[in-house]
């Protein structure tokens, strides 16, 4: 039996919705788009949402905006993947990398003891799907002390007043952060991924929630960066090809990042049946907490903690008291059972790159833990029980081979 690790959810209303955007004779953005972005608002109850190609163009875009340069700091985890410290980079700006706790997501403490006057954003990464603690990281960025250590140096900063929180939720579609609050909304701003992978997907994209507090209005907001990622061209090219709107300006540095009519009519009918597909990862899940649950050398993870409800997203297992090099052996007995696991994530100081740059793994010792015992299992809506059992029974074979 053959277990794929992700593949995308394609059903027959997915191919028609594409083949819908393929014969209207318009395949860039257009209604499409709008209708997503007006889904993703809806099921999330962000203020507003903005489809763009990829979550890294979009957060790019967003950091651009907040006007981060060269000399600011903006706070990221060490285990994540690579994007959420390049967009920053892309942006101008240094990523100072913070370690993480043991449910994988970024350490609050840390966040706080690598504060500067030079730190301009925090970008936290919901890993796996499991939100982190919001809560703690808004009432951080409030206090008193730490305000008065930001020095404001845009007119954007300035109206703000405090560090921007940018909720990395790459795997967070569809978690709750609490009772009757959806991922997307929690923080100042949060982009979602489209990616291929994703429980959503439209096989390349993002979606950024904004959901900015006065003196911001995000309606506003979202024509400003609506027109940003158009390179703010004042008229869009579905405006401009309709009879006499040939005639446009272009009034600011903008981007190319707009999200296609073709790709977005995939995620269009993901999301109007999310729910449906959110119970069936919560399947697969619940038999492998289930089955693993019951052997002391299995460490699951996180589900739900204080209101804070995973999206199902990966199914990150950890083996207690394991080495990076039999993890890895694991993983090579898996695949003799033709079951595709993956690892989630290197930790960004393990790259060469970054490494480059002068990050050391040492300086993060919980994200290299968490990553050295990690196994991701396959878990989307198409398994059957039959096959989640299958992965189940590969997974407690190689530990016996290996242990």
């Amino acid at each position: 039996m053959k277990i794929p690790f992700s593949p995308p959810y394609i059903d027959q209303d997915v191919i028609n919705e594409v083949v819908d955007a393929l014969q209207s004779g318009w395949i860039t953005t257009g209604p499409k788009v709008k209708a997503l972005e007006n889904e993703i608002k809806r099921f999330t109850g962000t203020k507003e949402v903005l489809c763009v190609n990829s979550w890294t163009s979009g957060a790019i875009m967003m950091l651009k905006w907040w006007g981060v340069k060269e000399g600011d700091e903006v706070i990221v985890p060490a285990y994540t993947y690579c994007a959420t410290a390049l967009a920053v980079m892309h942006a101008g700006a240094k990523p100072v990398m913070v370690d993480s706790g043991d449910d994988f997501n970024i350490s609050v403490e840390a966040i706080r003891e690598a504060i500067t006057s030079r730190t301009k954003a925090i970008i936290p990464v919901d890993i796996a799907g499991f939100p982190c603690d919001y809560n703690a990281i808004m009432n951080l960025v409030n206090e008193p002390k730490i305000k008065a250590l930001f020095l404001p140096e845009t007119e954007n900063q300035q109206k703000f007043g405090r560090i921007l929180v940018l909720n990395d939720a790459a795997h967070s579609l569809g978690a709750w952060y609490e009772k009757g609050i959806r991922t997307g909304s929690e923080t100042d701003i949060a982009i979602f991924s489209l990616h291929a992978v994703k429980n959503v997907t439209t096989a390349e994209g993002g979606a950024i929630c904004l959901n900015l507090t006065e003196p911001f209005n995000n309606a506003a907001l979202y024509e400003e960066l609506r027109m940003m990622s158009l390179n703010c061209q004042t008229k869009d090219a579905f405006s401009k090809s309709k009879a006499g709107g040939w005639r446009y300006d272009v009034i600011g540095f903008g981007m190319k990042i707009n999200m296609a009519d073709v790709n977005a009519a995939i995620g269009l009918t993901q999301i109007r049946k999310y729910n449906e597909l959110l119970k069936e990862r919560k399947r697969v899940f619940q038999m492998y907490n289930e089955a693993f649950s019951k052997y002391d050398w299995a460490v699951l993870p996180p589900k739900e903690k204080d209101g804070r409800e995973t999206s199902y997203h990966l199914y990150a297992l950890r083996i207690k008291n394991f080495t990076e090099e039999k993890r890895d052996a694991i993983i090579d007995e898996i695949a003799k059972q033709e079951v595709a696991v993956n690892v989630h994530f290197i930790p960004m100081p393990m790259l060469t790159f970054f490494k480059q740059q002068g990050y050391n793994i040492d300086d993060y010792p919980v994200a290299y833990d968490n990553f050295k015992r990690e196994i991701s299992l396959p878990i989307y809506p198409q398994l059957t029980n039959d096959q989640v059992q299958y992965v189940i029974e590969a997974v407690l074979s190689a530990y016996e081979k290996i242990k």
